[in-house]
């Protein structure tokens, strides 16, 4: 029976069927688009056919990080499964699909309904990008046994999570999240730039283009800065990129120094630009939001954890995600975290080829073990259950609420109830004797 594999991003959909081979998973926007240059509505796979680039219209499945609109998601995912992507029969397959850190109950509710009411698969298994880090090879070394402490940042479209992981499970009352992902960078570029030359507040699609071109992470933010200050025109960080032209369906592009301008073509000017906006990783309060940057929030997070076991978290931290593909993320957030860490702790950041799509690669290796099908949910299960078997199968941050309700609700021993209950009696007839008494309330100072 073959296993779809869906890292279902907020901004991409990491897709691929398990074979014996891994193969390079097929990256698709997860998103529907609508050109007002050709007047034409296009599904996931179908925007890569898209020419004119010109005010793309998006319309997301996600916002703010949850999976909200169904019917666009319904539609991306009608297209994978189509002969036009992968040409599948759901009803005899099995699905893996990631979904957000701290997912909500109703929506993973609908999750489960789409998958056995609306595609009729045969099994499925649903987890957060981070949980499937264990699997992979992000933290493998030769000679040396699987890392049992890690932290994962996973810097992504709508948010950044610190994900620590002991012995293959997440340690949820440890995670924390900085509101600060792609998303926000891209916003924050297209009125820095919108401000300054060219209205861009529309030019969605070419804006993430530039800034994944132009913009990197500076390990000297404020010697960056003057340079910039100094001379704005003529400096080493100053580029120029080159908007798209439509009307010969040129994509934009950075300008080499041997390229020739024509009178037609169009420059935006990157200076600054290319390390402030990236810098609101590391400092939000640049933008007024009110937390601590990414640094800062990794110590606060290892400092939850164990104290025995902190040195270990600090000597195995992984990134995945769009966001730690910037020139310099990685050089900077040792700086700063080294800063941050004990004196005896050593701190070591793993960092992979492609960040974007390690999770999906962990994920496939975890299809591979012995053990898989033991953690799916059947149709026959969820058929018989409905979700109460995803909630039982499906190990995320509400078991721990749950364990912690049980506590709450554990009875008392009899000795402790028997002297809660005269206490309670003894005041009882205490407040039934008192005299009532009269409390004046101090008067107010105006």
């Amino acid at each position: 029976m073959p296993t779809v594999l869906l890292d279902n991003g907020a901004s991409s959909i990491k897709a691929g069927i398990v074979k014996l081979q891994q193969e390079p998973p097929r990256i698709i926007p997860n998103a529907v688009a609508r050109s007002k240059g050709d007047k034409k509505t296009y599904f996931g796979h179908e925007i890569a056919r898209c020419n004119d680039y010109s005010e793309l219209h998006y319309r997301l499945p996600f916002e703010k990080g949850y999976l909200v609109d169904w019917d666009a998601q319904k539609a991306v995912w009608d297209g994978i499964f189509s002969d036009e992507v992968f040409g599948i029969d759901t009803t005899s397959s099995s699905l893996l699909i990631t979904e957000p850190y701290f997912n909500l109950p109703n929506i993973q509710e609908v999750y489960d309904q789409f998958v056995f009411e609306e595609y009729e698969f045969e099994s499925y298994y649903r987890c957060t990008p981070a949980s499937m880090i264990p699997y992979g090879t992000l933290f493998s070394q030769a000679d040396l046994p699987p890392a049992e402490c890690i932290v994962v940042i996973d810097s992504g479209f709508s948010f950044t999570h610190i994900v620590p992981i002991m012995n293959g499970e997440i340690v949820w009352t440890a995670v924390k999240r900085l509101d600060v992902g792609g998303k926000l960078l891209t916003n924050q570029l297209k009125e820095l730039s919108s401000f300054r030359q060219w209205n861009m507040m529309e030019e969605t699609y070419i804006i993430n283009d530039v800034k994944e071109s132009c913009c990197y992470v500076s390990t000297n933010f404020k010697e960056d800065l003057e340079t910039c200050r100094a001379d704005p025109k003529r400096n080493p960080i100053v580029q120029e990129y080159i908007l798209p032209d439509l009307s010969t369906n040129r994509k934009g592009r950075v300008r080499q120094p041997d390229d020739i301008l024509t009178d037609t073509d169009q420059i935006l000017v990157m200076n600054n630009e290319r390390f402030t906006v990236p810098e609101l990783i590391f400092h939000p309060d640049d933008i007024g939001l009110n937390q601590a940057g990414l640094a800062a929030t990794v110590a606060f997070s290892i400092s939850l954890l164990p104290s025995d076991l902190q040195g270990m978290f600090w000597a195995n931290i992984g990134l995945i995600g769009g966001n730690a593909k910037f020139a310099g993320f990685r050089d900077r957030l040792m700086s700063e975290l080294q800063t941050l860490a004990p004196v005896d702790c050593e701190v070591v950041i793993y960092e992979c080829d492609d960040p974007i799509t390690e999770a999906y690669r962990a994920a496939f290796s975890f299809v591979n073990t012995p053990g898989f099908e033991s953690h799916v949910v059947t149709r026959a299960e969820y058929a018989e259950s409905g979700s109460n078997a995803s909630r039982k199968k499906f190990h995320d941050w509400k078991h721990r609420e749950s364990e912690k309700e049980k506590l709450k609700e554990a009875p008392k021993p009899k000795g402790k109830q028997r002297e809660e209950d005269r206490s309670q009696a003894v005041n009882k007839i205490s407040r039934t004797r008192s005299k009532p008494t009269t409390v004046t309330a101090p008067s107010r100072r105006r």
